[in-house]
């Protein structure tokens, strides 16, 4: 019996031991893939010029990996400062105006970014005539608001699924305080929105940021389109494989803390 006891009594804690172990293990297990890549391209690297080419072509995929960054950054402020309208426009009790922002989120939810990205580049004007003066509309401003379209769509959608969480409860506390609809919604309501709206939106700004990728597409000097630049240019299979192992290791390097911090910040503010 004792020893019943005593094996009950450490369960909690081989539980709790385990679920440290298991993202670090993972984190290890990613290591090693990576570590194991590297030592795959060692021989080429010290048996040819291969990493004269890589180091020379590294900068340029830097500053392009910037680009990237720039673009999701500038589309996530966008579609979250239109989202946040949208997703109050879909609670309004105007019909008219809830059912507008309703076929909004659908349409712009449910459409590939590709499309909507080449949409953006045709659809608006190359220059701005402003006057006598004309100003240029750069394809990387084009990318971003084509991708700040279903950005907007997904945060409004997250912030109505915020607003519809919360207990009716809370509203009644607000007015039993003597608090006014507006008072409540900023002082009571909206601090839990922001906690529960906190993941799902870094997990929009990753899945942006990887869409940024596509802006090569359309002529947008970014990472992608740097490493097929010097793929084209060094015109060797060794240096093909390791500048998009490279582009892949960027892009792997930025958002995985995103997906890490998500996933810390969810179990924080969980709701039980």
């Amino acid at each position: 019996m004792a020893d019943d006891t005593e094996l009950t009594a450490t369960l909690p804690a081989w539980r709790s031991t385990s679920s440290i172990t298991l993202p670090v293990l993972a984190a290890i297990g990613i290591t090693l893939l990576l570590t194991l890549g590297v030592l795959w391209l060692i021989p080429a690297w010290t048996a040819s010029p291969l990493l004269g080419h890589v180091l020379r072509w590294l900068p340029a995929l830097l500053w392009g990996m910037l680009a990237n960054i720039q673009i999701s950054v500038l589309a996530i402020a966008l579609g979250t400062a239109a989202g946040l309208v949208i997703g109050a426009l879909q609670l309004s009790p105007v019909v008219p105006a809830a059912t507008v922002a309703r076929w909004y989120v659908q349409i712009f939810r449910n459409a590939p970014m590709l499309i909507l990205i080449y949409f953006s580049t045709y659809v608006f004007p190359f220059e701005i005539r402003l006057g006598n003066t004309y100003l240029a509309f750069p394809d990387w401003i084009k990318v971003t608001l084509g991708l700040a379209l279903p950005a907007s769509a997904n945060v409004a959608e997250i912030f109505r699924g915020a607003i519809g969480g919360i207990p009716s409860a809370q509203w009644e506390a607000a007015a039993q305080l003597g608090l006014r609809r507006s008072q409540a919604y900023r002082w009571v309501i909206l601090p839990q929105c922001l906690r529960r709206m906190l993941p799902p939106w870094m997990n929009l700004y990753a899945t942006i940021t990887m869409g940024t990728a596509l802006a090569s597409l359309v002529g947008v000097k970014d990472l992608l389109d740097t490493a097929q630049i010097a793929s084209s240019t060094v015109n060797r299979v060794d240096f093909t494989v390791t500048v998009y192992f490279l582009t892949l290791l960027l892009f792997f390097l930025y958002c995985y803390p995103i997906s890490r911090l998500t996933q810390y910040l969810e179990k924080k503010h969980a709701f039980h």
